[in-house]
């Protein structure tokens, strides 16, 4: 009798080893993926403080007449570059 409960206690002690085991192994791994996702998400967080800032540089008045300017060749209107149609009323 005394040989079957040792023989009992020594499963359950190594059915308890390996659980614990894959415990330890399973929360480790599921911290890698929480840190990942942390570096990821702070990557995301510079890109849309980085994209926040080039949407307030390029949506600027002045920068958009710039560009307007050098790189389309556009000019202010003036009331002598200014052409009036007039349109008749067929009846």
């Amino acid at each position: 009798m005394s040989t079957r409960l040792n023989l009992l206690l020594g499963l359950l002690l190594v059915v308890s080893a390996l659980s614990l085991i894959n415990s330890q192994y399973q929360a480790r791994r599921l911290f890698i993926e929480i840190e990942r996702a942390k570096t990821l998400s702070q990557q995301y967080e510079v890109e849309w403080t980085q994209l926040k800032l080039d949407q307030s540089t390029f949506g600027k008045h002045a920068r958009i007449e710039a560009v307007a300017s050098a790189e389309l060749g556009m000019a202010h209107v003036t009331p002598a570059r200014t052409q009036y149609l007039t349109a008749e009323v067929v009846k």
